[in-house]
């Protein structure tokens, strides 16, 4: 082995009286090459047509000796030579930098100039390499040098595959019985990629006049979710807290929380809250005592509510958020009314209460009344995240806020008109809601157009009213890109950009391995994490796990709801021994980060969808979408083959409800996949750098809430 780089044999060059290394051109040993600038492990046989050219961040010491006589004669000026090659590692230096503080735009120029002096350099030592054959005069022996401050730093000089905890040698482990997606996927001790160092977004200005806003919510990720209203709570609140914004959510202090996981959780105070409550078959109204406490959770400003003594109500005891024992009305129309009566004896005085669901929709019937005149500024938002679910309740449960329910039962309030004549007839909380705010939001435009366009189900009467109407949009939910991101995410086996990609194909063969599919890299992984219910097309669902695999594909199912019978059914028959499909019945949020991460494509065929995260979160870890074209769904991904005007293709669409529709569309995805390997890495490299996070829709929000203050 020459003592050249660590090269042997052609990597180096015979010189008089020694070797010269074939990358710089000089004697002695070099700094290790910097593979990073080629996303190249250590391990990793260097491409001969990267050997060709002197692109090695560990390269940078040419001797002027060796400049001068191998240059002479042939055009070439070592003094030139040094210079092309101090530019290239200022170059580097302005990259990495960018790296860290940089958007995009700024960052692929910085490359790009990179790239050309590379190109430059790479020139001149080719000319360079072809004169060294010649009679070069030894020059006097150096010391080995020092560090290069402007080397690599060490995160970006890293072996992605080091310290990968494989679930194969997990597995081998009797003492280990969990498994592997509830262990750490890499151990970060043997020097294994905790992160890329991926750039980061430039931070928002800070508003000049800062809005108090309220949050009132059933539901907060990540502790307090079931489904996308969690995820939306949370990462709504952080935005508008970066933009300076006084933010606090106001949610019920469920008993399955887990309270380690609040940070600063105090006590702070008891007080009375009106409650209906039945007895000998009357409701009487009586007070609650009610305690609050605060606290942080995701670093956003809580406030959680309970019944102070438990032993007097069970309301929101359980081993879950929703389905306890507690009569579920009962406990968010209390709710509701607490909300508000914290508000109000704290002194708070918020420019705006936005409300999430029917679950928090009662809080809009009582607070013009109630409470008004305690919080003046108050404006009122509603956000229906999914109109299925409209809370309906008979005018007596309505007293459980411990007001009757009679004032709100006329057809232009709250009533349900589908129930008029009935016994008894009953209130829709949505309605009262949507009527009593002062804006409603759904959370994408064409979900806002479809309910408007007579697609409102039971609340198309009041959609249909022209000042309900007037008030009445879609924005677009993000996501929280700080829970998801593969460049730093601790839950995935290896981290990836769109612009350092490897790590993503050892996810891959992670999943594979550790739910026993074939570990095959050319084999497109096709997944789906969803609830098992018929919105989401379950009939589509089902279909595509069997034609996936007849095309050669695997298929990873990840998901539970009504429809786990049939599919537990398929686990545990036609699919028990498959090496190309499995199904998971159940949610795991780890497992979540590992099939995104893994995935070559998400399928999504909802039948309806108001908004939908999973498509987002699956760009932004490089998957391609194949996704039936409704609601949000509409709003986000865009067909490859005939993207609308203006947009950008990011995936695979269809329309119809049936498996022929889903077939064309999921094949054209399988096609490309195979077919057109760069086209494919470009399209998946694209994905993870589109805008999906709550920059934009924040925004949006904000200004919804400054138009209110002038109303």
């Amino acid at each position: 082995m020459s003592k050249v780089c660590g090269m042997s044999g052609s990597a180096s060059m015979a010189h008089a009286g020694g070797r010269l290394c074939a990358q710089c051109l000089q004697p002695g040993r070099c700094p290790a090459p910097d593979r990073s600038l080629f996303g190249l492990s250590s391990k990793q046989q260097i491409p001969q047509e990267l050997k060709s050219r002197a692109q090695w961040g560990g390269c940078r010491r040419i001797h002027r000796e060796h400049s001068t006589a191998a240059g002479a004669g042939k055009g070439i000026d070592g003094k030139q030579l040094d210079a092309l090659c101090a530019e290239m590692v200022a170059l580097q230096k302005k990259v990495a930098a960018m790296q860290s503080a940089a958007a995009d735009e700024q960052l692929n120029e910085g490359v790009d100039q990179l790239r050309a002096a590379s190109s430059a350099l790479a020139t001149a030592v080719e000319s360079f390499r072809a004169a060294a054959g010649t009679s070069v005069p030894e020059p006097a022996a150096q010391p080995a040098p020092a560090p290069d401050e402007s080397a690599a730093s060490p995160s970006e000089m890293f072996d992605l595959e080091a310290g990968i905890r494989w679930p194969s040698k997990l597995s081998a482990d009797v003492r280990n019985t969990a498994p592997f997606w509830e262990q750490r996927p890499r151990d970060t001790r043997k020097g294994a990629a905790s992160h890329l160092g991926d750039w980061k977004a430039k931070k928002p200005e800070k508003a000049p006049v800062p809005l108090h806003i309220v949050h009132i919510t059933a539901e907060m990720a990540p502790i307090a979710k079931v489904g996308g209203l969690g995820d939306v709570v949370t990462g709504l609140s952080r935005a508008c807290l970066m933009r300076g914004h006084h933010v606090v959510v106001v949610l019920p202090f469920y008993s399955s929380m887990p309270q380690d996981r609040i940070k600063d959780l105090t006590f702070d105070r008891d007080f009375h809250v009106p409650k209906g409550s039945r007895h000998d078959g009357r409701m009487e109204v009586q007070a609650l005592s009610t305690s609050a406490f605060t606290g942080y959770i995701d670093g956003v400003p809580v406030v959680l509510l309970r019944p102070a003594d438990h032993t007097q109500s069970s309301l929101f005891v359980g081993d879950q958020i929703y389905g306890g024992s507690y009569n579920e009305r009962e406990a968010y129309l209390y709710f509701c009314r607490a909300s508000l009566e914290y508000l109000a004896v704290a002194g708070q005085s918020p420019n705006v209460i936005h409300t999430h669901e029917w679950q928090a929709a009662a809080a809009a019937m009582l607070f013009w009344d109630l409470y008004s005149s305690a919080m003046p500024l108050a404006r009122l938002a509603l956000t229906l995240h999914n109109m299925d679910s409209t809370g309906e309740c008979s005018q007596e449960e309505f007293a459980f806020t411990g007001v009757s329910g009679a004032q709100f039962a006329t057809v232009d309030k709250a009533l349900d008109e589908r129930t008029i004549g009935h016994n008894p007839e009953r209130l829709s909380l949505l309605q009262g809601g949507i009527v009593y705010s002062n804006q409603v939001t759904t959370v994408s435009p064409t979900y806002a157009a479809d309910a408007l366009g007579g697609g409102g189900g039971t609340l198309r009467g009041v959609l249909g009213r022209k000042d309900v109407r007037a008030k009445f949009r879609g924005i677009l939910n993000g996501i929280d890109t700080k829970e998801w991101d593969p460049s730093c995410d601790e839950l995935i086996p290896a981290p990836f950009t769109a612009h350092r990609p490897e790590g993503k194909a050892l996810c891959k063969r992670y999943l594979q391995e550790g739910l026993g599919l074939k570990v095959d890299a050319s084999a497109p992984l096709v997944a789906c994490i969803t609830r098992l219910v018929p919105q989401k097309g379950v009939h589509l669902i089902r279909h595509a796990l069997f034609h996936t695999r007849d095309q050669g594909g695997q298929a990873v199912l990840l998901g539970s709801g009504h429809s786990d019978p049939d599919f537990r059914a398929l686990a545990a028959g036609e699919f028990k021994d498959s090496r190309s499909v499995r199904i998971l019945i159940m949610y795991n949020d780890a497992l979540a980060h590992l099939i995104y991460a893994a995935a070559d494509i998400m399928l999504v065929p909802s039948m309806f969808e108001p908004c939908g995260l999973t498509q987002l979160v699956a760009m932004r870890y490089g998957a391609v979408p194949v996704v039936r074209a409704t609601g949000g769904l509409a709003d986000t991904v865009f067909d490859v083959d005939s993207p609308p005007e203006g947009q950008t293709g990011n995936g695979f669409t269809f329309t119809g409800a049936d498996e022929a529709s889903e077939d064309a569309a999921l094949d054209r995805a399988l096609q490309l996949y195979r077919q057109d390997p760069k086209k494919w890495a470009a399209l998946s490299r694209a994905n993870m750098q589109l805008d999906v996070g709550w920059d934009k829709s924040a925004q949006e929000y904000i200004s919804l809430y400054e138009s209110m203050g002038k109303s």
